[in-house]
């Protein structure tokens, strides 16, 4: 496995030659100049992250990380923690969501323990990558130490490379932690300064008692642990998750291989956050699949100067919005290697 320190060096910009070359081809295919929209730039971007003028997206993979929060002991969650298990055993057995929209789009999924509060037996289908059973309390002092942030961290990138093997040309993130929202509010006004009232939402449908409560505690970790936003590893070993991590670490992992990320809601947002404040380079390497209806998600979008392909009122994660948003960039691909230029079909071109 890589250093964290050696996949943030080997990142690189997007390749110009090939976006190049995919935006002429744009512009000499059987349509308008631009009346694709963004299924045009998603494609040149695309071109430009593979470092191909004519890229595929053949081999697809959603990532889902599972783990669990200290900070669910203060009661940030309408469901008890013990769901992070249940749910994992769903995901295996092919029964969740996830698993439903993945097969739509032609993707295996990976899940991942990366810090869930039980132990598995080995398990078919199960990747157990277990840095520690679950976090600290963040409201009490760090959510784990700087090394298991690290640990986090390159568990994600260590996935990455060994789905790379088995062919991996475009990947999705999603997630699985009951009470992760908060530490992904956490996350977000740390790094952008916005209050805690404005970046943290319902998750899984806490009634308004239960929500100042838990903006309460947001605001308590924030001060308790002062995370550093010019240092994302802080900022993570201090109020984030392992399953945050570990996506950070995918999306890092991916900008390294130039495979295109494929983030899907708040969660991913978060772990976004962290890769972004550790490697500037990897939002070329972002597709951010949609909104989620949580509250600080579009306000995360906005931060990171990110625009979404879909908004469906979604806020499950699991990466289902991942998976809707890799189908729309495997069209964008196709659109872009398939579709006749003006000269194959005889169709005259606009006037110039």
């Amino acid at each position: 496995m890589e250093s964290l320190d050696k996949v943030l060096k080997s990142i690189k910009p997007l390749d110009a030659t090939a976006m190049e070359a995919a935006r002429k081809r744009q512009d000499t295919l059987t349509k308008p100049l631009g009346s694709l929209g963004r299924l045009e730039a998603m494609s040149v971007q695309i071109a430009g992250i593979r470092g191909q003028a004519i890229p595929k997206l053949e081999h697809k993979a959603i990532i889902t990380m599972a783990a669990d929060h200290g900070v669910v002991a203060r009661g940030v969650s309408l469901y008890p923690q013990e769901v992070t298990e249940q749910m994992v055993l769903n995901f295996i057995r092919g029964g969740a969501a996830i698993n439903v929209l993945a097969r739509h789009v032609g993707a295996r999924v990976i899940v991942v323990d990366i810090g869930v509060k039980c132990d598995f037996p080995k398990t078919p289908g199960l990747v157990c990558k277990k840095v520690a059973p679950g976090t600290m309390d963040m409201a009490q002092g760090p959510a784990m130490t700087r090394q298991q942030a690290i640990d986090a961290l390159e568990t994600g990138i260590e996935l990455v490379q060994e789905e790379s093997r088995k062919g991996l040309d475009i990947v999705g993130t999603g997630d699985m932690g009951i009470g992760n929202t908060a530490p992904s509010a956490a996350i977000l006004a740390a790094f952008s300064g916005l209050p805690v009232s404005k970046v943290t939402g319902r998750g899984t449908g806490i009634d308004d008692k239960q929500l100042t409560n838990k903006i309460s505690v947001i605001e308590k970790a924030l001060a308790v642990n002062k995370p550093d936003p010019k240092d994302a590893l802080d900022v993570l070993s201090k109020v984030g998750g392992f399953e945050i991590g570990g996506l950070a670490g995918v999306i890092l992992g991916g900008a390294a291989q130039r495979i295109p990320v494929v983030i899907d809601g708040f969660i991913s947002g978060a772990a976004a956050l962290i890769a972004v404040g550790l490697s500037p380079q990897v939002k070329d390497y972002l597709i951010p699949a949609h909104v989620s209806a949580e509250a600080g998600h579009k306000l995360l979008l906005d931060f990171l100067g990110l625009k979404s392909v879909i908004n469906l009122d979604m806020r499950l994660g699991e990466g289902t919005g991942a998976a809707l948003a890799i189908s729309i960039a495997e069209a964008a691909v196709k659109i872009l290697g398939q579709m006749s230029t003006f000269a194959e079909a005889g169709v005259s071109e606009a006037d110039k």
